[in-house]
């Protein structure tokens, strides 16, 4: 995510960094650079103007801490406004009026809007627990019902009935009484999208937007799409005044355009970000931690989240207590992985810890899922007796091992060698103040 933006900035601190001083000098060269770095990302010029201008006044105006190298100086200040043309932090969605809830999606044919609409069902019925009505009103597009019908099946949630030959004024005024009848406290409404901004699709918008009153009008845009993204949210705006944004395809974007330029040229948040395909990657949208990201410092809270989401909490409390007493074992090494799995892409997972951007990077290569395959069939090919005491792992077994996975005695040796570091580094983990703090966040301590 934002690879070539942070690449480009992590060149610009690397040469501040043999700098022993702060000088205006040295600041205002940065400067330009991340001004390039930042344009070549296709974020909005007048953005560009004003982040750089707003970083430069804090660096230069404010009293130099003797503690700060210019590298941390400049880091600390980029970092902050990073953070406020995003939005400055993560905004709710405000669902505290009278029920139904009515949420209107509107954009541009191909941007992921039916999906998007059947994620954030998902994300009300599970985390907010809501009660969720669906509804397409898009009697343009072969098949949108369709879709949303297949979609609303998955996630269990109701589909109100409509056929193309329907009129969307009349669908809408239907689905309003559907869901003040059935007992619904929120009522999601896709709609019709064009390849492009025309007159006929904003008064169709404007039309349902009028019957359907509702609480919020959010788009979705393709994040991939840089600076359209930005002038397709512009045009939507003016004309129905959105309240929020969804960005789709945010996890594949290796720019930023869109992400660092909606808020700040239409003055909408950003609600909620695409991660991927499946109907489950859909994260409310977390300025601060993506500014983390970005700066390659990594994001744990997400990833604290994400492991909170997959962690069974009575395993986790006999984990930690193995962990303590020097009891983790090959066994347990393989549930952590069965964990991770579930956790979505190994190389997301290594861009939230700090430090690993790099790795992580290469994490969903090709290379590295063999590997990950290898050690599966290694410890697939042990007994239950090996698994939960490799100091019994002499030649003859590791020979046996070697022959029933599939690889040599050498990757076999080199896997417990992996192992036992890893069990090295968890026990310290725990014994550290910091680490204990992690743990308890990922649901690993008391």
């Amino acid at each position: 995510m934002f690879d070539t933006l942070s690449d480009r900035l992590e060149g610009v601190f690397k040469r501040l960094k043999g700098q022993g001083r702060i000088t205006e000098r040295n600041i205002e060269e940065a400067l330009r650079e991340v001004r390039l770095a930042l344009l070549e990302a296709d974020v909005n010029i007048k953005v560009v103007r004003d982040f750089v201008e707003h970083v430069r006044k804090k660096a230069l105006g404010q009293e130099v801490l003797r503690s700060l190298t210019p590298e941390q100086h400049l880091v600390k200040f980029v970092a902050t406004e990073l953070c406020e043309v995003m939005g400055g932090s993560a905004k709710e969605l405000d669902l505290k009026v009278k029920p139904p809830v009515k949420i209107m999606v509107v954009g541009l044919q191909g941007s992921g809007k039916t999906t998007s609409l059947a994620k954030l069902a998902r994300l009300l019925k599970t985390e907010r627990k809501r009660n969720p009505l669906l509804v397409s009103t898009d009697v343009r597009r072969p098949a949108a019902m369709e879709q949303l019908r297949v979609l609303g099946a998955q996630i269990g949630v109701p589909v109100v009935e409509t056929k193309e030959t329907d009129d969307p004024v009349e669908i809408i005024s239907r689905a309003l009484m559907r869901a003040d009848v059935g007992g619904f406290d929120t009522l999601l409404i896709d709609t019709a999208g064009r390849l492009q901004i025309d007159d006929e699709l904003m008064e169709e918008l404007g039309r349902l937007k009028a019957v359907g009153n509702p609480h919020h009008t959010i788009l979705v845009a393709d994040a991939m799409t840089g600076q359209d993204a930005v002038n397709v949210a512009q045009g939507f705006h003016d004309k129905l005044k959105i309240s929020g944004l969804i960005l789709t395809k945010l996890d594949s974007d290796a720019r930023g355009g869109a992400a660092l330029s909606v808020r700040a040229i239409t003055g909408a948040p950003i609600l909620f970000a695409g991660m991927g395909e499946k109907l489950d990657a859909f994260e409310v949208f977390h300025p601060d931690r993506l500014a983390s990201r970005i700066l390659g410092m990594g994001d744990m809270l997400s990833l604290i989240e994400k492991a909170q989401q997959n962690y069974d909490q009575g395993k986790a409390k006999e984990l930690e207590r193995k962990l303590k007493k020097n009891e983790f074992t090959i066994e347990d090494f393989a549930d952590q992985l069965k964990t991770i799995s579930k956790m979505g892409s190994l190389g997301d997972i290594l861009g939230m810890i700090p430090g690993l951007k790099k790795v992580a990077g290469q994490a969903d290569s090709t290379e590295a899922k063999r590997e990950l395959k290898r050690v599966t069939a290694i410890i697939d090919s042990m007994t239950r007796q090996e698994r939960r005491d490799h100091l019994i792992l002499n030649g003859h077994r590791r020979a046996r091992i070697a022959n029933g996975s599939g690889t040599t005695v050498a990757e076999v040796n080199r896997f417990v060698k992996q192992f036992e570091q890893t069990r090295k580094m968890m026990k310290k983990i725990t014994r550290m103040g910091a680490g204990k703090s992690m743990m308890r966040g990922l649901g690993l301590g008391s």
